[in-house]
């Protein structure tokens, strides 16, 4: 194990990847959504699409809004542990901002490869709601979130988006607030 980190986690350039014990990872979908959401007493629905949203663009489109209003969720690895960051759909991540805000340096922080977003929050890319995972994880979601009435995340499925209000998102999360503005440096996802 890393110190206080993730069970084999290694860097592999620059996306962090865990290897579990064993290849078989429990793959959550929308009605486990549905049910942490209606346990949770959260305030927030799936929404089914006829077609799937696999980018921020025909996610706006399917539900008829602005690409501002789709949150994304992205998986980092910093010093072996997760830490999923909220941001709106065409907001950019700077991995040294995210270093600056937990006094790391931008080395230790590292997108999650696909695998890794499986294996820690039981979501595929693509598919992964904010809240709802296989296990807690820090979060911290971009200030800009909070500028819409109603935002959209993901909804556990390729044809699923999460309708609901910032405040709940955040709420739900347990999340810290943070400012990434619209970054413009290197080292953005």
């Amino acid at each position: 194990m890393t110190p206080g980190g993730l069970p084999g986690v290694r860097i592999l350039g620059g996306w962090a990847q865990f290897k579990p014990a064993s290849d078989a990872y429990p793959v959550l979908d929308t009605s486990d959504l549905q049910n942490f959401i209606r346990i949770h007493a959260i305030r927030g629905e799936v929404v089914f699409l006829p077609v799937e949203t696999p980018t921020v663009s025909t996610a706006a489109a399917a539900v008829a809004t602005s690409p501002d209003q789709i949150v994304k969720s992205l998986l980092f690895v910093v010093g072996g542990e997760p830490l999923l960051v909220v941001t709106h759909g065409l907001g950019r991540v700077d991995r040294r901002a995210i270093g600056r805000m937990l006094n790391v340096g931008r080395k230790q922080v590292h997108l999650a490869d696909p695998e890794t977003v499986l294996s820690v929050t039981g979501y595929p890319v693509g598919t992964l709601p904010p809240f709802g995972h296989l296990r807690g994880i820090r979060t911290l979601v971009d200030r800009t979130v909070l500028g819409h009435q109603v935002i959209y995340a993901g909804g556990g499925s390729v044809n699923a988006l999460l309708r609901l209000k910032p405040d709940d998102l955040v709420r739900a999360c347990g999340a810290e607030l943070v400012d990434f503005g619209d970054q413009q440096e290197a080292g953005q996802v």
